[in-house]
């Protein structure tokens, strides 16, 4: 997660602008789909990209999801932490490990093997 002196870099670069006013839950969550969309966008043709252009996408992402977190008084630490236990019950790692399938397919696997512990 960002250091303290990150946040604080990032909340005074919104106040000393007077932006707060325009950072409302919807306002963020649209920029947080745009800026994915560039950051996509770097790969969109595949290939080679650009690090550089990647990392500017990226920290753009990730800057709107702290503002988010911040606006809406989420502690990220704690939704990060609670969304990883979610996806271990959802993903147990003896069935998971090295298959990408969606957690309603493992479900159902378990369901005809009889464990529905999960």
């Amino acid at each position: 997660m960002p250091s303290p002196s990150t946040l604080a870099a990032l909340r005074a670069f919104v106040e000393e602008r007077d932006w707060d006013q325009f950072h409302t839950p919807e306002n963020l969550a649209k920029s947080i789909a745009i800026e994915s969309g560039e950051l996509l966008e770097c790969f969109q043709w595949g290939g080679d990209f650009d690090p550089t252009r990647v990392e500017e996408e990226l920290a753009d992402v990730v800057t709107y999801c702290i503002h988010l977190a911040n606006r809406i008084g989420a502690d990220l630490d704690d939704i990060v932490l609670r969304k990883l236990e979610s996806s271990r019950q959802k993903y147990p790692t003896e069935q998971a490990r090295g298959r990408m399938v969606k957690y309603t397919q493992l479900a159902a696997e378990r369901s005809q093997d009889g464990d529905d512990s999960m």
